[in-house]
């Protein structure tokens, strides 16, 4: 570091007249800070390049300069004339600054963000030993995870893992499946992520389709100079439920889980890597659902010489799995077995195996210009292949070719524009819904601009999309009479963001966001049956539009420079046009002739299950409040993450057809959902121990589909049962679920920390979705290392 310094000095002397060239610093390290800010009183700014350096030329001193750099504490320093400067920066003792990318494809303080938003840490992941990404984001207020489908304030039920209203991201971009539109959550790599960002309510116009309900992002981990070596491994074991007919296994051993996983990155003067392995293997607590699955994903990037604000890179992200899983129990007593047992060449079985081939290859490319506006280009293809071992007809891969160019403008005062062009291609190749593909163009701007202690975001978004070359899913129509409305076949949406310093640590907000979804070809082609549920295509299944909108306040609470909280308190509502649910009936082809013989190709129950439908107008309304908190109230470390969520989810339908396929038409109240979600964790650190407390409740959801409680009536002949003992186990166990989990830790040679988990505390016996009674008590043995 001293010879950096002395050919800095050497190459940048004094005499270069009116011009300042510096170089920034971390003072704790020596190392050279990279995307340092550096802002004039006369108005000059510059970037710091990968060596720390950057240099301004005012026209008069004396000058300050403001200093600031993600991560730091921001500096002010007082400059009387030209000349070459060496800066430092401090990193605080807790880092009280939270921030985000995702909000505005930028950074931004949570503070300042228009809408709400929740941050998940990578120490709450790896503490209370969380497998995959579906369980990471179940520990976030207002989320609820079911069977593989994520709900953001109620505004998804269960879907059959075929579309969702939640739009993932990984490092800005989408990653969604090209043929059910849906998220993979086990193939994430989390391992390799510096944290977890939870958008509520309709975020389409940065992002697009699919982000009607919210956003969940995940940004990688950026190596530094020294290195980073990170590893955990961990073992689990489930213990007997309480229901003693529920244990398949014997009593010589329980079923157990492993995990292991490694992350290393490092940067160097003009390159940077990283790379992270990840295995996992369980032999699950449902009779049959095994998982083995190994991962290999991380980045490589270059910063060229000669073009010293370029970043170039590929990220990548490959996963092979084999997994075992069933849709339907045996019955409510054999809740853990699937249904027609564990022998896949038995036709009765509902059993299923599947092999799996994720791959996801990540070209992205940043580069200011001599003006400092950024230009960004991201580009993935991310194949999926799953084998279905059981039954080879329901076997389906796909491809997703993605491409966004970006430019952004800062001026002084703090007016940021935004925009872009992204292009999307999706080709499926299935035997469970045939080959097609769909086309997705979009153009998009978003303006911010700072009044003083008023902030204003506008936004617009146009889309055009197009499946198997048939146009008309982005029709838009408009006009002040209804018998000659113009048609465009692009189809616009809007947001409008405010947000308000009312004092030093009161923040006030409010936005309005639009979104639309398109059906996938899992959604409008899917013809399946498992046991006696069937699944129908819709061809005719429109899209879905929406809006969000709420308003909400933050309350910055701080006791000494170390600890901060954050109190949030927010009302909303989200409201769909044309939603798109899975919706029971009687699906009998116009030249067909039913038949009441079980053993008839035309035997009316092979007629009767579910179709994705457009039901309507749905509106969810709420409250919400969230208390989170990080930092050291004198010798002890405090985190929190805090929240309540009251839901009115409700169908605006007045169909009695549609009515009647609740199983409680007395009430309009959405299928799949509840009323109220309440969340906690709290971990607390002194010294070299640490102890973590979190619960999870939810009401009753009293309302599902009618035919899985009272089966499927033919014409009064008999009666089809789905899900056997439904209804008697729903009469039972009809108060919501409240689940706890306890963790402790020890830290010692200050590079490794034990941990002890208990997931589900008090071993109570709770279901995600109707049939899917969730794990029992579970232990788990971890130990992490750090280097």
């Amino acid at each position: 570091m001293k010879n950096k310094l002395l050919i800095f000095c050497f190459f940048y002397p004094v005499f270069l007249f009116s011009q300042i060239k510096g170089v920034v610093l971390n003072k704790s390290s020596n190392e050279s800070i990279f995307g340092a800010k550096i802002v004039s009183s006369a108005g000059d700014k510059a970037i710091t390049d990968v060596d720390g350096v950057f240099s301004i030329n005012p026209k008069n001193y004396p000058l300050t300069l403001v200093i600031s750099a993600q991560t730091f504490l921001t500096d002010t320093v007082y400059i009387e004339k030209a000349g070459s400067y060496v800066f430092t920066m401090e990193e605080p003792i807790q880092v009280i600054k939270t921030v985000v990318v995702s909000a505005g494809r930028r950074d931004q303080d949570i503070e300042d963000v228009p809408i709400s938003m929740e941050i998940l840490k990578p120490k709450l992941i790896d503490n209370k030993g969380i497998v995959d990404l579906e369980q990471a984001v179940d520990q976030s207020p207002g989320v609820f995870a079911m069977d593989g489908q994520v709900s953001i304030r109620g505004g998804s039920g269960f879907a059959y893992g075929a579309g969702s209203r939640v739009l993932l991201l990984w490092n800005g971009i989408p990653i969604i499946s090209g043929d059910a539109g849906d998220v993979k959550w086990t193939t994430i790599p989390i391992e390799n992520a510096s944290q977890i960002e939870v958008i509520k309510g309709a975020s389409s116009v940065l992002y697009g389709s699919g982000a009607l309900n919210g956003i969940i992002s995940l940004t990688e981990r950026e190596p530094n100079l020294n290195g980073e070596l990170r590893g955990k491994i961990q073992m689990g074991i489930y213990d007997n439920p309480k229901r003693a007919t529920l244990r398949w296994w014997s009593d010589k051993r329980n079923p157990i889980f492993y995990q292991a996983e490694a992350f290393y990155g490092k940067m160097h003067k003009r390159f940077g890597y990283t790379v992270s392995l990840n295995g996992f293997k369980t032999e699950g607590y449902k009779d049959g659902e095994t998982a083995d699955r190994g991962r290999v994903s991380g980045t490589i990037f270059f910063r060229p010489k000669k073009v010293k604000k370029m970043k170039m890179g590929l990220g990548y992200n490959v996963q092979y799995q084999k997994t075992g899983n069933f849709l339907i129990w045996e019955s409510d007593t054999f809740a853990y077995s699937p249904l027609g047992g564990t022998d896949t060449n038995d036709p009765a079985s509902t059993l299923t195996y599947n092999t799996g081939l994720t791959i996801s290859v990540d070209p992205y490319l940043k580069v200011y210009d001599k003006y400092n506006n950024l230009h960004t280009v991201k580009t993935r293809y991310y194949f999926l292949d799953r084998t279905n071992l059981t039954n080879s007809s329901q076997s389906t891969s796909s491809g997703v070719l993605y491409g966004d160019y970006q430019f952004q403008r800062k001026w002084l005062g703090g007016t940021v524009l935004t925009s872009g062009l992204t292009a999307l291609r999706s080709d499926i190749k299935s035997n469970l819904f045939g080959d097609h593909y769909s086309s997705n163009y979009a153009v998009y701007g978003q303006l911010e601009r700072r009044f003083n202690k008023l902030d204003i975001t506008g936004g617009v978004r146009v889309e055009y999309f197009e499946q198997d070359n048939i146009t008309g899913d982005s029709d838009f129509y408009f006009g002040s009479d209804s018998s000659s409305l113009t048609k465009l076949p692009v189809y616009p949406i809007f947001r409008l963001g405010t947000h308000y310093e009312l004092f030093k640590y009161t923040h006030l907000r409010a936005s309005f966001g639009q979104g639309i979804r398109y059906p996938s070809v899992a959604e409008r082609y899917t013809l399946t049956s498992v046991g006696a549920l069937n699944i129908f295509p819709n061809q005719n299944l429109k899209p879905e539009t929406g809006w969000a909108a709420e308003i909400g306040f933050k309350q910055i609470v701080k006791i000494g420079r170390n600890w901060k909280g954050i109190l949030d308190v927010s009302g909303f509502i989200n409201q769909y046009d044309n939603m798109m649910e899975f919706t029971f009936g009687v699906y009998i082809p116009d030249d067909v002739i039913v038949s009441i013989n079980p053993s008839s190709p035309y035997y009316f129950g092979n007629y009767v299950g579910f179709q994705a439908q457009n039901a309507e107008k749905a509106r969810v309304s709420g409250l919400e409040f969230s208390f989170n908190s990080q930092g050291k109230i004198g010798d002890v470390e405090l985190t929190s993450l805090i929240g309540y969520t009251y839901m009115n989810p409700i169908s605006l339908n007045k169909d009695s057809a549609y009515i009647s396929t609740f199983s409680d038409s007395s009430t309009n109240m959405l299928k799949y959902r509840f009323n109220h979600l309440a969340k906690a964790d709290i971990e607390a650190k002194w010294k070299n121990f640490s102890i973590g407390f979190s619960a999870r409740y939810n009401s009753y959801m009293s309302n599902i589909d009618k035919p899985f409680v009272e089966g499927v009536d033919v014409y009064g002949l008999e009666t089809i049962e789905i899900l056997p003992g439904l209804k008697q186990y729903r009469e039972e166990n009809n108060k919501g679920s409240l689940v706890f989990d306890a963790r402790l830790g020890y830290e010692f040679l200050k590079n490794y920390r034990l941990g002890l988990i208990v997931n589900n505390l008090l071993n109570e016996e709770y279901v995600s979705r109707p049939g899917d009674v969730q794990p029992p008590r579970t232990f788990l043995l971890q130990i992490q290392l750090k280097f």
